[in-house]
């Protein structure tokens, strides 16, 4: 594909997000809150599932405990 073609692909797909200058200029620079190292004891099992999934299980343990959280407290 020429880049022109790539292009008006890119233009035509309802998920495509182009930023323009508008958006840029009110655009926020956002820094994640730091994490805690925690030592956490868990049963090999649910350990073994986690990881099982590769790379990134910390993230995911993370955020199902993250969702718990949220489900206990709904914001209104």
């Amino acid at each position: 594909m020429t880049d022109e073609e790539i292009t008006a692909a890119a233009a035509a797909d309802p998920d495509t997000f182009i930023p323009d200058a508008r958006w840029m200029n009110n655009a926020k620079v956002v820094v994640p809150q730091a994490k805690e190292i925690v030592t956490l004891r868990l049963d090999p099992d649910v350990l073994a599932w986690f990881r099982h999934a590769g790379p990134g299980y910390q993230t995911r343990i993370n955020a199902v405990l993250r969702a718990f959280v949220e489900a206990q407290n709904p914001q209104p």
